[in-house]
């Protein structure tokens, strides 16, 4: 797609690559209708269907897949059954309002609604998680050209499909963009502002809301902590003292974010029930819902996947793990990786800081995919942290790395374009 690159209309430019490689992924899924799904709980979906014939134009069923049953279901009739709660609340609710607002302005109520406004939800948030990346690349990089390559390496996510579909990571991943933008427009400022200091609260907000779609959103709070650390080591001022309830009040946001939906379901099944009715975890020192049910109906936990017959899984997952690992430590023990290459660029210790704890989240990320996480979702979750984007953008624009940076992107594409086929067809990994 270098034809669609313009470096001086990078926005538009953006577009344009963002629509060419939507409609190539729309276009294999399409094509993967030529064969019947291998299963066909999609259609369970439909209180009318007949049959469980896909039709091979059947866009909203071939994109509501895997997980993406789960959030639809719950999106039509709200959280029913306890292992349900292993998928974040965030995209049923917005889908269940949307459909809810169409349906009030006329528009028909049929069974393929949510999963319609589900993934224009996902291409919508994918695009303006594309945009927004542009922008805080730009802001850390002061590298137009960097800023535009990272961004079209998030289009080109191997997350592929997923990034259409009825899934959590791209509203995930717009929101988080937007929270580490707001963070880097406030740490990284000339002055200290009360402008500057709202931002942070502001970025703390956007990461709370992230965390309502990704758990995983839960270590963004490391940004914060990060951050008060330096702060607590100088002397308290009255600017100081604001910029520390600012980041205080910053990292609760996340932690609120991620604490209501346990607090809601508690209410729900421990609150007021008889003893012999209730669930297991309810007495529990901490009684998470979340983690009980991911412990329990799908046996996430320290090394529960470290099985033989999930060798291959691993091995999918190698490439973006050795990717995200690699990009970490790069930044961790040269955070001015980027900048460095600018002439007069001034390398900032607060800009050192930020991408020293971007770099850890990045890479307590990549610890816990392989030791909790159903290894490979790595490969989706992926696409909502900036770090490697930058990393590889900069393989890129090295004459002596390029080559190995087109090698990964070649993988990248291949990689989407065959899970693009096998999601369709609702065959793993996912």
């Amino acid at each position: 797609m270098p034809f669609l690159v313009n470096y001086g209309r990078p926005l538009e430019s953006l577009t344009y690559i963002f629509l060419a490689w939507k409609a190539f992924l729309l276009a294999i899924a399409l094509g993967s209708g030529v064969s019947p799904a291998y299963d066909t709980s999609s259609t369970l979906l439909s209180t009318h269907r007949a049959t469980f014939y896909e039709s091979a134009f059947d866009l909203a069923t071939r994109l509501t897949r895997w997980d993406a049953i789960y959030f639809i279901r719950a999106s039509q009739r709200g959280y029913l059954f306890e292992q349900e709660w292993a998928f974040a609340s965030g995209l049923p609710t917005v889908i269940s309002f949307l459909a809810k607002v169409l349906v009030s302005l006329g528009v028909p109520k049929y069974d393929a609604l949510e999963s319609l406004i589900g993934i224009f939800v996902a291409n919508a948030s994918h695009l303006m998680s594309v945009l927004v990346l542009y922008k805080l690349s730009s802001t850390i990089s002061k590298n137009s050209q960097l800023s535009l390559v990272a961004a079209v390496l998030h289009i080109l996510s191997p997350a592929g499909l997923f990034l259409s579909a009825p899934y959590s990571e791209p509203p995930y991943s717009l929101l988080s963009f937007v929270g580490y933008l707001f963070f880097a427009k406030a740490v990284l400022g000339e002055k200290r502002t009360l402008a500057h200091d709202v931002s942070l609260v502001a970025s703390g907000l956007w990461f709370g809301f992230a965390v309502n779609f990704r758990s995983n959103g839960i270590l963004n709070g490391i940004l914060f902590a990060w951050e008060l650390s330096r702060e607590l080591s100088r002397p308290p001022t009255a600017l100081s003292i604001r910029r520390r309830l600012s980041l205080v009040a910053g990292g609760s946001a996340i932690a609120i974010g991620f604490l209501a939906p346990q607090i809601v379901a508690y209410k729900t099944y421990c609150y007021g029930v008889a003893d012999s009715e209730l669930r297991p975890w309810c007495t529990r020192r901490f009684p998470s819902i979340y983690t009980f049910v991911q412990e329990h109906h799908w046996n996430v936990g320290f090394l529960r996947y470290w099985t033989p017959s999930n060798i291959p899984l691993f091995l999918l997952a190698g490439p973006m793990l050795y990717f995200l690992a690699k990009s970490g430590v790069a930044f961790l023990s040269n955070p001015f990786l980027l900048n460095g290459k600018i002439k007069g660029a001034v390398l900032s210790p607060d800009l050192a800081a930020l991408l020293r704890s971007m770099a850890s989240v990045q890479l307590i990320l990549t610890a816990t995919a392989i030791t909790n996480y159903h290894v490979q979702i790595i490969t989706r979750v992926s696409s909502g942290y900036p770090l490697w984007y930058w990393w590889l953008a900069n393989l890129l624009s090295d004459g002596r790395t390029a080559g190995t940076g087109k090698n990964i992107v070649l993988f990248m594409i291949m990689y989407a374009s065959i899970q693009g086929a096998l999601f369709a067809s609702f065959l793993p990994p996912a």
